[in-house]
């Protein structure tokens, strides 16, 4: 009997039906394709033990000239430099308040009141509190004598902190726990926390400090955006920003203990006209400026969306244009707010709300030229875009876009497993990455599956690739709330659960197995109107890598009579489709398998739940002949 190979187009096309998508792959999970054939992806690992306060939602990787190899780590509560797996907690200082701090506690709860008319604190906020004595009983001054979270802000005046032992266990007060802390209680606050989860909405309650008067409405939407960290470094140091925050500086120099700081004229005596509030930061490689996006204007405090300023050369303090400096600003002239900036070898590509412009070094006088290259364009975030060589690509609403000289829309094929599933409240969550690797750009997003209001976490907890190598689409299920590609390092890296991941590290889920699949669309043998019969299959697969001493994957074959709506569409309709399928598991040395289906078409399904498999998937072949006429 005749053998039919098996060969079918790389990549998962979504948008049109399967039975119009033969030779085509329909579904999958963490699967990759490399030279036209699909294989599982690479697993991960734990990083580092440690763990991290807060969601991050930046990463950056450099070295000091000593050849330190450092991490920039930034959360909505906190910013870390990592180094030897140990995390530093760098966040900036805030505020202090001196011998202005006193308590009160309750007997039988946690919960101590701390009273500072200064304290300007969020509730999420970190302080470090010193010199305070016992309360006398159990609230010591150990317990009060540490770096807490504040609990809560009842008012402008005091805020809430959960007593605790130095060991993290709660500590509950006692009846004689009637003192204040003492006359000489110290705060250190820390910048104030940001928001992990997009609010937005109208009157009063909304945004940070709300706005009106109960039950009132605003005159227009009011939103607070993601605490989302850009960051860059200036040599050995780094340059940082929280977006719509000030510019901060960690000095190498000073050591991994030592705090970013703000650049303003308090801390450098240097500084003239820094921008006191941008939402991006950036340092141009070419020429070394430091340029500074939708921020203020010189001489002014009220931030410009889409205003943008460049320090004077190798400097990151001198801001105020001269004739003796290149400092300067642009403004862009279309679109209504900055959403990010990428870097390209030749230029900086600059991204609003609805267009796209060039910006690139022309030298004096002017510095720096900004044109207009694309309009009615859209973006989901501010991380959504990412550079490769002279290319931008970018996650847009019901669309990907790409330039490279010029903008258009990137072709996908599977546009409606993303966008139909796409939680758009959390859009500015969409992380863009690059794995360079296997040619891939890569975007983390949150599905409306998981937002919080059909009761999940509401974080990025889906993926979507492009293979521009292999011009092929593909997705899975995997939650990353920021990713990296390996450079300095030797592999990609990626942030979720309070934990760093090495990623395409062996063939595991941190340990456990890692499940994979494909699946294709219908394949008909002529034109459907036969019946066929098929009795083997012959596999094609290969398992160079895999650490498992007997890696097999699972082959099913599943034959269909009628193509129906969408192959996948529903449980209930594929039953009433199918008319019979089967499993059958391969492993390395198996030669054949022996099946009895018979349908007017197949298709063939491979997944793989065994640890330490690396599985590839050539052109297997199946045994057929025509069955009739039904």
């Amino acid at each position: 009997m005749p053998l039919t190979k098996l060969q079918f187009k790389p990549g998962i096309n979504r948008d049109i039906t399967s039975y119009s998508n033969e030779s085509g792959w329909v579904d999958c999970d963490k699967v990759r394709f490399r030279q036209g054939f699909p294989e599982v992806i690479g697993g991960w690992e734990k990083y580092s033990p440690e763990t991290y306060i807060g969601t991050v939602r930046g990463l950056i990787n450099w070295t000091g000239l000593d050849g330190s190899d450092f991490l920039g780590i930034g959360t909505e509560s906190k910013y870390y430099i990592e180094q030897g797996q140990q995390f530093y907690d760098v966040t900036p200082i805030r505020a202090t308040t001196t011998n202005g701090i006193t308590f009160a506690a309750t007997n039988g709860s946690s919960i101590i009141t701390a009273t500072d008319s200064t304290h300007g604190a969020l509730q999420g906020d970190f302080v470090t509190i010193s010199g305070a004595v016992s309360l006398g009983g159990l609230v010591t001054a150990t317990v009060l004598n540490q770096e807490y979270q504040i609990a809560s802000v009842p008012d402008v005046n005091t805020y809430t902190i959960v007593a605790k032992d130095t060991s993290g266990a709660t500590v509950t007060a006692n009846a004689s726990d009637s003192g204040n802390g003492g006359s000489g209680v110290d705060g250190v606050y820390q910048l104030n926390s940001g928001l992990n989860t997009g609010v937005g909405g109208t009157g009063w309650g909304a945004g940070t400090w709300g706005r009106g008067t109960w039950g009132s409405a605003a005159a227009q939407t009011v939103a607070t955006e993601l605490r989302i960290w850009t960051h860059d470094n200036f040599g050995e140091d780094l340059l940082l920003n929280a977006r719509d925050g000030s510019i901060l500086y960690w000095d190498k120099s000073d050591g991994l203990t030592a705090r970013a700081v703000i650049v303003d004229t308090t801390n450098f005596v240097n500084a003239i006209e820094p921008p006191i509030i941008a939402k991006q930061i950036m340092v141009s490689d070419v020429d070394r400026h430091v340029i500074a996006f939708g921020t203020n204007p010189v001489f002014g405090t009220e931030q410009d969306p889409l205003l943008i300023r460049f320090s004077d050369q190798e400097s990151f303090t001198d801001w105020s244009p001269t004739a003796t400096n290149t400092a300067g600003d642009l403004r862009i002239g279309s679109g209504s707010e900055f959403v990010t900036a990428v870097e390209t070898k030749r230029e900086i590509v600059v991204i609003t709300d609805s267009s796209v412009h060039s910006m690139q070094f022309i030298g004096a006088p002017f510095i720096f030229g900004i044109q207009p290259i694309a309009a009615n364009i859209t973006i989901m975030g501010p991380n959504s875009a990412v550079a490769v060589d002279d290319a931008v690509f970018w996650m847009g609403r019901q669309s990907f876009y790409l330039y490279d000289g010029r903008t258009k829309q990137l072709p996908c094929t599977v546009k409606e497993r993303v966008f139909f599933d796409f939680d758009y409240d959390q859009k500015d969550k969409v992380y863009a990455s690059v794995i360079s690797e296997f040619t891939e750009i890569i975007w983390f997003y949150p599905s409306e599956t998981n937002s919080l209001a059909n009761g999940g976490t509401g974080e990025n907890d889906r993926y979507v690739i492009f293979n521009y190598g292999e011009n092929a689409w593909y997705y899975g299920n995997l939650g990353r709330s920021a990713f990296l590609d390996r450079g300095i390092r030797d592999f990609p890296i990626g942030a979720a659960d309070n934990y760093l991941y090495n990623h395409e590290l062996g063939y595991n889920d941190d340990g456990s197995a890692m499940s994979s699949r494909i699946e294709s669309s219908p394949i008909e043998i002529g034109e459907g109107d036969q019946f066929t019969f098929i009795r083997r299959i012959i596999p094609d697969f290969t398992f160079n890598g895999s650490t498992s001493a007997d890696p097999t994957v699972n082959v099913t074959l599943q034959a269909n009579n009628f193509p129906g709506a969408d192959y996948l569409q529903s449980e209930i309709a594929k039953v009433d489709r199918t008319a019979t399928s089967t499993t059958v598991p391969f492993e390395q040395f198996t030669n054949k398998a022996d099946v009895r289906l018979r349908g007017r078409a197949f298709s063939i399904k491979v997944d793989c739940s065994t640890e330490g498999v690396r599985w590839r998937l050539g052109s297997p072949r199946v045994e057929t002949r025509q069955d009739g006429r039904r």
